[in-house]
């Protein structure tokens, strides 16, 4: 089955030689930089199951995930090895670990009494708990470095830590731990283990794949070097791929906005973030041309934090059909600022017809006026004043801006263009969050120059209707 040209040379073996490394690897400090979903936590729920199920097991393990999500399915894949295994073994379901804290863990028990601990992202859960670590998608968790300097002690009376993550930009903790190993005369003596998505290929990955895939499954059809241009193909962008595939971590010094402070703002990976709770609704909306995006972006003030409510791209459509899109929303919304730059003249007239001048503000795009749209939105991560989507496309679209010094000293934003736009949503999130603060201005104003309109694309303002 499958037209993968390489084969394991043992096609018995449950795991692959990348994955059977990991494994037997029994180092105190351990850390694999990884392509996504090459089967790592799986390999690692093996590891640990099979070492806490000794009778000779003298401590706990415990697991630290990016989300409760994942904290589950870790959890399950323990579950999954205890049952290959025949090991006895007892789903305790949700326990508290500190009732004054209000910390709790998925808890598996085993015969020898000795349990593994699945918790999602909060590192004071790790605080004062003896026995082995596993911290799965370190990079993604919100502050890596707390998370190692409070799970690191736990391993003085015995144990190991490993620490599994796909890269999240080059100056989050865990690039450095990586540098540190690699460059840096490895001081903390960390075994560190690379697996790409090339490494895996050329170790029977896509063969074990289709092992496992439908009959009809079009990968069945693949060789190597035809998926692995399939996984690029999918990827948000160049960037995107080779940090999630190829272990080559975006550059941070090159953008705007890092991964981390992104990744700060973002919702958990499967929470229902869709839902308003009663609070105002906001619109920004970046208006596309030909072969850029519409984007439509909603936000709810509740306090004074701003809630992604809903993300909406449209390409390809007549004014008409996304107007049909669009129009409903503004109607349940405060305040609304559109792109006035060109074809969204048009838009703003229409949408200030519809829905009155002082709920729409139609916003002209000069170098100054997108450097006053651009710095909320840092700012709002950096006080953690903003919840956006954990969305591939959304973070390659915020990661795509950069802030460029002219040779006269101005600052101009720029982002390259793509198949999928022109950092439209970031465009987009940035004039809904100029509609929710432009309100609590008395009266509202625009950020540069006099409320009016103006006919010269030069002015450093934002015009009103």
């Amino acid at each position: 089955m499958g037209n993968a040209r390489i084969v394991p040379a043992n096609t018995e073996a449950i795991f692959l030689p990348y994955q059977a490394r990991w494994i037997a690897d029994r180092s105190r400090l351990k850390l694999i930089e990884k392509s996504r979903q090459i089967g790592l936590s799986w390999s690692t729920a093996y590891a640990m199951v099979s070492r806490i199920a000794l009778q000779a097991a003298r401590y706990d393990e415990w697991v630290s995930s990016r989300d409760e999500i994942q904290a589950r399915l870790f959890l399950e894949d323990c579950k999954l090895w205890a049952g290959i295994a025949d090991i006895a073994a007892r789903d305790m379901g949700e326990v508290v670990i500190d009732e004054e804290k209000k910390h709790s863990a998925l808890v598996l028990r085993f015969a020898n009494s000795r349990r593994i601990h699945s918790m999602s992202s909060n590192p004071d859960a790790q605080a004062g708990k003896r026995g082995g670590r596993v911290l799965d998608e370190f990079a993604l968790h919100p502050d890596p470095r707390k998370l190692w300097t409070i799970a690191y002690p736990g391993i003085t009376w015995g144990g190991s830590m490993e620490v599994i993550s796909t890269h999240r930009g080059s100056h989050n903790f865990f690039n450095q731990l990586v540098r540190e190993a690699k460059e840096g005369g490895n001081p903390k003596r960390i075994s560190l283990h690379t697996v790409t998505l090339q490494n895996a290929l050329d170790e029977g990955f896509l063969w074990k794949l289709q092992q496992t895939l439908p009959a009809d499954d079009e990968r069945q059809e693949m060789d190597e070097a035809t998926y692995f241009d399939w996984v690029k193909s999918g990827a948000a962008d160049e960037e995107s791929f080779l940090q999630e595939y190829m272990c080559q971590p975006a550059n941070d010094d090159a953008a705007f906005l890092e991964y981390d402070l992104i990744a700060s703002a973002e919702y958990a990976e499967h929470s229902n973030w869709q839902v308003p709770e009663g609070g105002e609704l906001y619109a920004g909306i970046d208006i596309g041309r030909k072969k850029d995006l519409t984007v439509l972006w909603i936000v709810e003030r509740l306090g004074d934090v701003l809630y992604t409510r809903h993300v909406e791209t449209l390409k390809n459509m007549s004014k008409p059909d996304q107007e049909k899109v669009i129009w409903p929303w503004l109607a349940k919304c405060r305040r609304t600022c559109i792109d006035a730059t060109g074809l969204g003249i048009g838009w703003v007239d229409d949408a200030q017809a519809k829905f009155g001048p002082y709920l729409v503000e139609g916003v002209t795009f000069t170098a100054q006026v997108k450097e006053k749209l651009a710095y909320p939105v840092r700012s709002r991560m950096e006080e953690r004043r903003l919840r956006i989507p954990y969305s591939g496309e959304v973070r390659a679209d915020l990661r795509s801006v950069t802030k460029q010094v002219t040779a006269a000293g101005n600052i101009r934003f720029t982002a390259e263009r793509t198949t999928d736009g022109h950092a439209d949503r970031f465009w987009a999130l940035a004039l809904a969050i100029h509609a929710a603060d432009a309100v609590n201005q008395q009266p509202w104003r625009p950020l540069m120059g006099q409320l009016g309109q103006s006919s010269q694309p030069d002015q450093d303002f934002i015009a009103y209707g």
